[in-house]
């Protein structure tokens, strides 16, 4: 069907979140247990995200939210991944691009940091964003995210931090959980059928606990709202949805050595083998399969294992304490792809003009990260009870180190390989003051930093030159790495006033960091045009010529985030407001006309709200909308004259809007639609604009009681809407298009 029909319900749909009861008290920090509506409600709930020690959510000076585990089953009959369900129900949070990559994916426009149970997923030495995809949704009990810039897990969360918390059994004995469901795209059923399969386990005997869930999925071939079939790269390089086979496991084993004192240990596995049929074409209007060019290069590929082991004491002399261990080995390999001016202007050369591109020219990362966190909450009533009543001090310090290269397909380096070690400590100080709570601290971080020398493979480009294209090498060139030591200070201060029994207004300072990524830095070296050499002459470099990490590695990125916000918990309607502003000035901004990063000062700026109304017992409304700007220095003046671009804000308004309805005998029936605005705004002092388009889709989803289990079917797109997918499309600025009608209908049952 035409995309027409969804459009009215865009309008509607904002209209509708403003009027809402909650919309005077809208963005939550807060907790999603579930209302019925399938939308984060606002209840008192303990956090460890946002504080490293638990704390209720109404002394929590920040922006949260927490996914429960219900919700998280309705998530499942629309998509088993865990970015489609944050898009759908955190404001801060971007559109997905629908693929197994993060690329473009943001937190309020800014880099999020990835915990699975605290430990961090993220590789901060090359930051390839493909993880929340990844993730399997059967694992997970609740989803915990902090809007907003901080450092308490260490470096990447400029943006906010997603934690990823894991299934545990909560009686005696032992419950298996399954799930089975099949999905596919009205316009091919056939050639679209995608099966997955889930079995779960948990158990608890006396002090002994186990938890397990291992899953299985295919997928067919993707269509667009069109018809038309989608192609497996239309991010070039970071892989799609379509052709896969993926496989997680993740098991925990818990044993209570005491009342107070508790050991578990943990492994989750991650296997995705994909195998496109066509290269794709970046040439035309937009991406497509190219159907005359079969794909020819390997398949791309998951091989990840992460493991941790936990220690806890409640009972500690000092108060509370917690040490974590963790060790992770990252190996993706990426899809081949091949030279196309201007989306895939640089590719590694193949030493012939007539066919420039490698056929090794597809990337490989390894990355093995261990370390280890401690944390100690600790009361001070015994010090300063009379003074500051029911004062706590968290505390504690952090220790990692990670070795990450990237290569050819042959093995060849592509950038330095990186050696990097961390220390840091920490100390976070809450005072409550009658209905105000006080909450501030401080991380010190130190960064050891190992850069080894290598040859950056020989690269092909072409530059516009008389009204066509002329060819160029960028030969081969040596950069000479070396040892570099930096350190980080970042700070934080905020309050929250309890204004009524469920009401607080809160906000203050907030610091984060990214590290640079020195590997991509590395891999770009010399990629410029005063080091290319006619096709005629590739070696023309004289001999010896190299350039230095010391020359171009960049700064560490620090963000401030200043935020203010409203929140409600009530009986019948809960709801949040939070406005925030974000600046750095040293900005990460991906510059795609010239394929480099600049670090010049930004800022951005936004409005969030969410929150839900029980008209009765059966029926439930929620919503969220948000909106979000941004600009940076683009010509280093020192005034913020441009926008960002469209890979850090696609869509500066978005808006979803549901309702559920749940009758006596236990059948629910949720409506839910999800509307966003395009951008047309100038990058730069040159004017130079890509443009996003708005669009709207809505979904539709239906479960009842069936043989003691669950029978679910749902239909996401129900109207076949045809429109550009907005974070997709910014990756590289080249239209994406974005998925059509996708049909599921499924079964679960525990017992």
């Amino acid at each position: 069907m035409p995309a027409s029909p969804a459009r009215p319900f865009a309008a509607t749909g904002f209209l509708a979140l403003a009027l809402l009861p909650a919309a005077a008290t809208a963005q939550s920090p807060a907790v999603a247990v579930d209302s019925g509506a399938g939308s984060a409600v606002l209840v008192p709930e303990v956090t460890v995200t946002a504080t490293r020690a638990p704390r209720p959510i109404e002394e929590v000076p920040q922006t949260v939210q927490v996914i429960e585990r219900e919700e998280i089953d309705r998530q499942i009959t629309l998509s088993p991944s865990p970015a489609d369900a944050i898009a759908r129900l955190v404001p801060g949070y971007s559109v997905t691009n629908g693929t197994i990559s993060g690329a473009s994916e943001n937190f309020r426009g800014r880099d999020a940091l990835v915990l699975l149970d605290g430990v961090p997923l993220n590789t901060p030495l090359r930051d390839v964003s493909r993880i929340l995809a990844l993730l399997d949704l059967n694992a997970v009990e609740r989803i915990e995210t902090v809007a907003g810039a901080s450092s308490l897990y260490g470096a990447g969360a400029t943006g906010g931090t997603i934690n990823i918390i894991t299934r545990r059994p909560t009686e005696d004995g032992v419950r298996v959980t399954t799930n089975a469901a099949i999905r596919a795209f009205t316009a091919r059923p056939g050639r679209s059928l995608s099966p997955e399969l889930s079995l779960g386990l948990q158990g608890r005997s006396g002090p002994f606990d186990v938890s397990g869930v291992i899953s299985g999925r295919a997928t067919g071939r993707a269509y667009d709202g069109n018809g038309r079939e989608s192609p497996s790269d239309a991010l070039l390089g970071q892989g799609g949805a379509d052709r896969t086979e993926t496989g997680n496991f993740f098991a925990r084993f818990g044993y209570n050595l005491d009342a107070a004192r508790r050991l578990e240990v943990t492994g989750t596995a991650i296997r995705l083998e994909q195998e496109p049929d066509y290269l794709t074409n970046y040439a035309g209007r937009k991406a497509v399969p190219d159907f005359n060019r079969p794909y020819t290069g390997l398949s791309v590929r998951e091989r990840t294992e992460s493991f941790s082991a936990r220690y806890t004491d409640t009972d500690f002399a000092l108060g509370s304490l917690s040490v974590v261990g963790f060790y992770n080995d990252v190996d993706k390999r990426f899809n081949y792809t091949e030279f196309s001016y201007p989306a895939n202007s640089i590719v590694y050369y193949s030493g012939n003009p007539n066919s420039p591109t490698s056929p090794a020219n597809q990337t490989r990362l390894l990355s093995r990260r261990f370390g280890a966190n401690i944390t100690i909450d600790t009361p001070l009533d015994g010090l300063v009870g009379d003074v500051l009543p029911g004062a706590r001090f968290t505390w504690g310090g952090d220790v990692g180190h990670e070795r990450t290269r990237q290569v050819l397909a042959t093995g060849q380096d592509v950038f330095t390989p990186l050696e990097q070690t961390t220390l840091a400590a920490f100390g976070q100080l809450q005072v409550p003051l009658g209905p105000l709570t006080l909450r501030g601290g401080l991380r010190y971080e130190r960064f050891d930093l190992s850069v080894d020398d290598f040859i950056r493979p020989a690269a092909y480009t072409a530059l516009p030159v008389g009204g066509g294209l002329r060819g160029f090498v960028l030969p081969a060139l040596r950069v000479t790495g070396g040892d570099f030591e930096y350190d980080n200070v970042t700070f934080n201060l905020g309050a929250t006033l309890r204004l009524a029994e469920a009401t607080e207004l809160y906000g203050g300072f907030s610091q984060g960091f990214a590290l640079p990524d020195v590997g991509s830095f590395t891999r770009r070296a010399g990629l410029t045009t005063s080091f290319t050499c006619p096709t005629t002459a590739p070696n023309c470099l004289r001999p010896g010529t190299s350039v230095s990490y010391a020359s171009i590695g960049p700064d560490a990125q620090v963000v401030n985030n200043y935020e203010l916000g409203l929140r409600h918990r009530g009986e019948r309607y809960t709801a949040g407001l939070a406005g925030f502003v974000s600046t750095s000035e040293q900005g990460v901004t991906f510059e795609p006309a010239t394929n480099t990063i600049s670090q010049q000062p930004e800022v951005i700026y936004g409005i969030e709200a969410n929150g839900s109304y029980e008209v009765t017992p059966q029926l439930v409304l929620a919503g969220l909308i948000a909106w979000r700007e941004g600009r940076y220095d683009s010509d280093g003046n020192g005034s913020r004259d441009s926008y960002l671009p469209n890979n850090r804000i696609a869509s500066p308004i978005r808006g979803v809007l549901s309702a559920t309805y749940r009758f006596e005998e236990g059948t629910s029936f949720r409506v839910e639609g999800v509307g966003f605005t395009g951008r047309n705004q100038p990058i730069n002092e040159a004017g130079t604009r890509y443009k996003t388009r708005a669009g709207a889709t809505m979904n539709l989803a239906v479960a009842t009681p069936l043989l003691g289990g669950e029978l679910y079917a749902a239909a996401e797109n129900l109207f076949d809407a045809a429109y550009q997918n907005p974070t997709a499309t910014s990756v590289r600025n080249l239209p994406v298009e974005a998925y059509g009608r996708t049909v599921t209908v499924g079964f679960r049952r525990s017992f």
